[in-house]
């Protein structure tokens, strides 16, 4: 169970997230909508620890994450798509998906031990990289420079390198952002297998809400910096407060 409790930041005198308190269980995918500079994106950043509270805590499965750096809180199990300045641009795509898979393993790899050891784990690493690339059908491009890949291939990219880590819980920021229509499956579809592992936890922050229509088993709303809505896709879609502040009209016969 993931939970934030009070999660508060402010950036001078705005105050971008403002306590906000929620709990995410496993086997659900939690979609967070609202509009422009609502606070999405911050509160993402602060679950992962991209930005420190300045006040709230951040707990997964009874652990105080608070405390800990963005790291830190991967190694604990969260799992934030990666940013293009976190690959190693010059190694080829296989490289930065097997070194991915690398640093969440134990092995020969760590351990200094005899060569064919090494050599068999190293094996073992880069057939499970090449399995990553296949399901974000990126295999053909697995020996080109990350830094030749097109926007749309950078967007696997992250997928595979955040399916690399094996989180519990799993965290995509607008995943198919600047894809095309023919690219934006290939992710979606991905996003589908892993909500059918019931032991992981989704969130989902998007603007496209056919999207959200058809993800998510939850949608909450962030307006201002703070929660002001939770609850299934058809009711909150359908509430006068997410029509007026995510999508800009009043619904009929509604007073806000």
């Amino acid at each position: 169970m993931l939970q934030t409790h009070g999660l508060t930041i402010r950036f001078g005198g705005h105050t971008a997230v403002n306590a906000v308190s929620c709990s995410f269980a496993p086997g659900t995918l939690t979609a967070i909508v609202g509009p422009n500079g609502a606070g999405k994106t911050t509160y993402f950043n602060l679950i992962s620890g991209q930005l420190k509270a300045n006040e709230g805590r951040v707990v997964l499965n009874g652990q105080d994450l608070s405390g800990l750096s963005a790291s830190a809180r991967t190694h604990a199990g969260l799992g934030r798509a990666f940013q293009l300045t976190n690959l190693f641009p010059n190694l080829s795509v296989l490289e930065n998906v097997r070194l991915a898979v690398q640093a969440t393993r134990a092995g020969p790899h760590r351990q200094g031990l005899n060569l064919w050891s090494i050599w068999s784990d190293h094996t073992a690493l880069t057939e499970r990289a090449q399995a990553l690339l296949h399901e974000v059908s990126l295999n053909d491009k697995a020996h080109a420079p990350v830094a030749s890949l097109p926007h749309g291939d950078q967007r696997k990219l992250e997928v595979a390198l955040l399916m690399a880590l094996e989180p519990q819980v799993f965290m995509f920021d607008e995943p198919t952002a600047g894809m095309s229509a023919d690219e934006a499956p290939v992710i979606l579809n991905l996003i589908r297998r892993l909500k059918a592992d019931k032991t992981k936890t989704i969130l989902l922050v998007e603007h496209k809400m056919d999207v959200v229509r058809e993800l998510a088993d939850r949608i909450i709303v962030l307006h201002n910096g703070q929660l002001v809505a939770d609850g299934e896709p058809a009711d909150v879609i359908a509430s006068p407060i997410v029509q007026e502040a995510y999508l800009g009209s009043r619904a009929p016969n509604t007073t806000v």
